[in-house]
């Protein structure tokens, strides 16, 4: 029957994934359940949404009362999922509606668990500012200062400690977060990690330079044009390749700004003159170069 086809759990899926408010309202219109459930993964259409960054289908299930409490396959909500993609946006819809971000997953991990393990910093930083304990634990006692030390975020890292988090706290094993880190060294090992907890421990006062620098080096290397960096970076895995600083900046962001600086030399160059212009070009590019480094 065509009807029932179309209103399938698939059908849900296909429309929320498409981004197409229109089919999903006619669809629900037409006599669907909101919160039909698929038999795979068990996801409603708001969990489809927040997993695949669909916001208007989002903003449109919340409005129009989808279940927020709803859970999936391994005891996930829509935060959950959220906080895995990154999709900061509808975690932003998500929190404004009122979902629980305390409600743990079959592993007793919160969206901030899972937003630290998959290197989400901006998801993290929406989460943290919503009220959310930045030292919860999960069932092992791992916390998201644990998740992001092992998988090596360190954008991650460093919010999480700003915001306070306990890098004394062992868990069940009595591992220390920066000995899990070690534990789970890679290519480029964990030592920026170990040296930007360290410090912190010290409490030495380092520039805001020196801990950007330790926190986002695929930041730094996407600016400073260092393709074999970042490429290492991006592939071990220890960077989310969409991954934001603190100040909601991209890999893209710094690779743009970086080729307009670059642009701009090349022009100061061709308009360079013997009566010093050039030199007047040249201050002005380091100034913008300096306050381009401020801003991102």
């Amino acid at each position: 029957c065509p009807r029932r086809e179309l209103m399938s759990p698939d059908s849900h899926s296909s429309a929320v994934k498409a981004g197409d408010v229109e089919q999903l309202a006619s669809m629900v219109k037409s006599g669907a359940s909101i919160n039909e459930v698929d038999l795979v993964h068990k996801f409603t259409p708001l969990h489809c949404a927040a997993h695949s960054g669909s916001l208007e289908c989002l903003h449109w299930l919340l409005w129009h009362g989808a279940d927020i409490t709803a859970l999936a396959i391994r005891d996930w909500t829509a935060a959950h999922l959220a906080a895995i993609r990154g999709h900061d946006a509808c975690m932003q819809a998500l929190v404004m509606n009122g979902v629980n971000l305390t409600v743990q997953d079959d592993r007793g991990c919160t969206p901030s668990h899972l937003a630290a393990a998959h290197g989400q910093s901006y998801t993290l930083q929406t989460i943290l500012r919503s009220g959310m304990d930045v030292n919860v634990s999960d069932k092992n006692d791992w916390k998201p200062v644990h998740y992001a030390a092992f998988h090596g975020r360190l954008g991650c890292l460093q919010l999480l400690i700003r915001w306070g988090a306990s890098i004394n706290d062992v868990d069940n094993n009595g591992n220390l977060p920066g000995t899990l880190g070690k534990k789970k060294s890679t290519a480029l090992t964990f030592e920026l990690g170990e040296f930007m907890l360290s410090i912190t421990l010290m409490q030495v006062n380092f520039s805001s330079n020196t801990f950007y620098d330790l926190a986002f080096p695929a930041h730094v290397a996407a600016f400073k044009g260092d393709l074999v960096t970042l490429r290492r970076l991006v592939e071990s895995g220890i960077i989310n390749i969409n991954e934001r600083d603190d100040k909601g900046s991209t890999l893209m962001h710094k690779v743009y700004i970086k080729s307009v600086i670059s642009l701009l030399e090349i022009i100061c160059i061709h308009l360079a003159t013997p009566n010093g212009v050039s030199q007047t070009l040249q201050f002005k590019l380091t100034g913008l170069d300096e306050t381009t480094e401020q801003m991102y």
